[in-house]
């Protein structure tokens, strides 16, 4: 008897919980509110049936419970009842497949004048490729895949010389207007999801999957990774931001076509190998797994790595020198350092991108020329935490605040910090720059250059009063936390 009190009480507190819960989907901020009314169907159905079973079972267990002198009658089976368990069963079925299957044939026939948007997930960022003037999308293969063109977009064919290429994990998207989502994987399975637009798909390495809808309210969103990737699948967030017309035409026409990245290109290979080698090693995700400032990391560290003593699996030594690199990147499983899991991806580069790589970790083994001549000048942090080469000697502040902010967004840290003031997961970055801080063991922190710094390398060491410990370890070099820092200067009145 208790047992079917007990059951009786577990029933109406489910449906109690449910009507007055306050845990609620955010509101839509798509066309396809549908997809909510077809879980909303779904939830009514498994309600019934839940509520049915539940009741069923108590009354079962109080009608038929033991009683000393009787016995239960033997009926082995009830053909009509099984009848209509089996009818009522497939209605209920049919009325939960049926609002989505009509769903997703919306979902996967795109209006005419739907705009596009091509999106590409790697291990573990975001990148976007948009039509130009045109409006078409050239011609992508994988086989056009390369450090210089991470899309693949094909060289020869003219419609794709003025598509847009994003390589950040921030995208723009005009509000009212349907969109289009082409979706592309480069490595292993990921899946493209945004809460509030409620759409999300699969990208599957080698196929284009797709899915569109029109966004309704202009703001910022939170683009997830919602199939596992790998170790950094927790960090493949990005931004979408819906924009008012005006402000979308804005920003399309700062980004870069795809014939003035090929351009660049060859103006780099002229000018500067260290600047090409870390914007590639950028490009390729590099930096996910090698740090360049000496700090820990899923692979060794290319600070002072050239010219460095490793230890193998196997035992033996090996110097890295340039032939050992280049095998590393072509076949890293061939010679693994000992302490590191073989999980590196094999990299096809050409002989110029590979020359690129090499100066980079070249100049990571000792002081580049800059670095001595600002030394020799006594060039020293004023703040008293060792000599440092002056930001500001190599490149201009308001120059350098816009390094700063690609590298934010391309690391996803907007994600949780806010530029606007508004309260996020972790503390705001507007007007933070000088500011006395609170922390969780009561004492008060300025949020000056040196905490600031301490908090991207070392974030659990002092945490903000009311924010989580949630923020993973960066690895930066000095020249990328100068200009991180002069970006969140810049936010500062």
């Amino acid at each position: 008897m208790l047992l079917a009190v007990i059951l009786v009480v577990i029933v109406i507190a489910s449906v109690l919980f449910h009507v007055f819960s306050p845990w609620h989907a955010t509101e839509a901020a798509s066309n396809w509110g549908s997809i909510d009314h077809a879980l909303l169907i779904t939830i009514v159905i498994t309600g019934i049936f839940f509520v049915a079973v539940g009741i069923f079972v108590a009354v079962a267990i109080w009608r038929f419970h033991h009683k000393h002198g009787k016995r239960a009658a033997y009926e082995p089976e009830n053909r009509k009842l099984e009848w209509w368990l089996i009818i009522i069963t497939s209605i209920g079925i049919m009325g939960m497949l049926a609002p989505g299957l009509v769903v997703y044939n919306d979902f996967v026939h795109v209006p005419e004048d739907a705009a596009i948007v091509e999106v590409f997930g790697q291990q573990w960022q975001w990148s976007y490729r948009l039509p130009g003037e045109d409006g078409e999308l050239g011609t992508s293969e994988i086989k056009w895949v390369s450090a210089d063109n991470p899309l693949g977009v094909s060289p020869e064919d003219p419609k794709g010389q003025d598509d847009l290429i994003v390589v950040s994990n921030e995208i723009h998207l005009p509000l009212g207007q349907p969109v289009k989502v082409l979706l592309r994987s480069k490595d292993v399975l990921h899946n493209f999801y945004i809460p509030q637009i409620r759409s999300k798909m699969d990208m599957v390495p080698g196929l284009v999957s797709y899915f569109w809808f029109t966004p309704t309210k202009a703001g910022k969103y939170e683009i997830l990774c919602a199939e596992f990737c790998g170790v950094g699948h927790y960090n493949m967030r990005g931004i979408m931001w819906v924009d008012e017309a005006e402000d979308y035409q804005q920003w399309l026409g700062n980004q870069t076509t795809f014939a003035s990245s090929q351009s660049s290109k060859s103006m780099a290979a002229s000018s500067n190998r260290q600047i090409q080698g870390r914007q590639l090693a950028e490009n390729l995700g590099c930096t996910a797994c090698h740090s360049l400032d000496g700090s820990n990391s899923l692979g060794p560290s290319w600070k002072d790595l050239y010219g460095k003593t490793e230890t193998l699996t196997d035992g033996s030594t090996i110097v890295v020198d340039e032939d050992y690199i280049k095998e590393s990147i072509s076949q890293p499983k061939a010679k693994i350092v000992q302490g590191f899991p073989p999980v590196m991806v094999a990299y096809n580069l050409d002989d110029e991108n590979l020359a690129a790589l090499i100066a980079l970790i070249k100049s990571l083994a000792q002081p580049s020329e800059e670095s001595k001549d600002s030394g020799s000048q006594g060039a020293t942090d004023q703040k008293g935490h060792g000599e440092k080469t002056d930001p500001g000697e190599l490149v201009g502040h308001g120059e350098q605040a816009a390094l700063g902010k690609r590298l934010v967004q391309n690391l996803g840290c907007t994600a949780c910090h806010s530029t606007d003031g508004r309260q996020g997961v972790g503390p705001t970055w507007k007007n933070l720059f000088g500011k006395s801080e609170t922390l969780a063991d009561g004492s008060t922190v300025i949020a000056d250059e040196q905490y600031l710094e301490d908090s991207i390398l070392h974030p659990g060491a002092q945490v903000v009063k009311g924010f989580s410990p949630v923020m993973p370890t960066y690895s930066m070099n000095e020249e990328d936390l100068a200009a991180v820092l002069a970006y969140l200067e810049s936010l500062s009145e």
